[in-house]
């Protein structure tokens, strides 16, 4: 299955102390924190990864180039910010409509996607989406679950544990033309959110190392986890 890495955005809460760089280019160990992510698909054997780019897109697209550890890049320019969702609908035009995993590239799950990807296969749906147990749900907002199907969503600010949207998606490309999304929108409030009941996404849930460097506290603590993990 190929991958859609979303590496495209600007990293205003990291500027701090990473200010002039597209926040997966951050270096964790002295390595971009995107070889990270990418190494971790590549284990799980993904063969085809598309990045999704839009600030500074040159830092990315020269690091990189058309090949990394011998799987083939490609890239998905945003020439205006198209918010999450619009990105991913960029990404995925002219493409086939074969689903797509799709990953932040700000953030880290240890996730076996070979695993995830045969989940999927056994039970398709337009969205998949992949829920982290947390002990507290309170920075990212949760997401209610039923019978292993996503039934709503919490805003930010409630405490205790409970279940977080990971970031990573499995996605069929069609189903953005059956909402009539184009252009710049956001997949979580304007896809996920607006219309949860009629999508009903599966969910994965998983207890795996996770990290999001979108903070400078966890973009220090990434410095130490990462390479006793990976």
């Amino acid at each position: 299955m190929r991958a859609i890495i979303l590496a495209g955005g600007f990293g205003t809460r990291l500027k701090s102390v990473v200010p002039d760089l597209p926040k997966p280019m951050a270096k964790i160990a002295g390595r971009p924190f995107l070889e990270y992510v990418m190494d971790r698909l590549i284990f799980s054997g993904v063969t085809e990864i598309i990045l999704s780019v839009g600030y500074r897109s040159s830092v990315i697209m020269e690091h990189f180039a058309d090949e990394y550890r011998g799987i083939t890049i490609s890239y998905a320019v945003e020439t205006d910010p198209l918010g999450t969702g619009g990105a991913i609908a960029n990404a995925l035009q002219d493409r086939g409509d074969e689903p797509a995993l799709v990953i932040n590239g700000d953030t880290l799950l240890d996730l076996d996607y070979e695993e995830l990807i045969a989940w999927y296969k056994s039970m398709p749906t337009k969205i998949a989406m992949v829920l982290k147990v947390v002990p507290d749900v309170s920075r990212y907002g949760s997401v209610l679950l039923s019978d292993g199907r996503v039934t709503g969503f919490q805003e930010k600010g409630q405490r205790g544990s409970g279940l977080i949207n990971a970031g990573v998606y499995i996605i069929h490309p069609g189903v953005f033309a059956q909402f009539n999304l184009f252009g710049r929108f956001a997949f979580e409030s304007d896809l996920l959110q607006m219309h949860c009941e009629e999508l009903s996404p599966r969910a994965f849930v998983t207890d795996a190392y996770f990290i999001d460097i979108g903070i400078p506290e966890d973009f220090k603590r990434a410095q130490i986890e990462l390479p006793n993990i990976l």
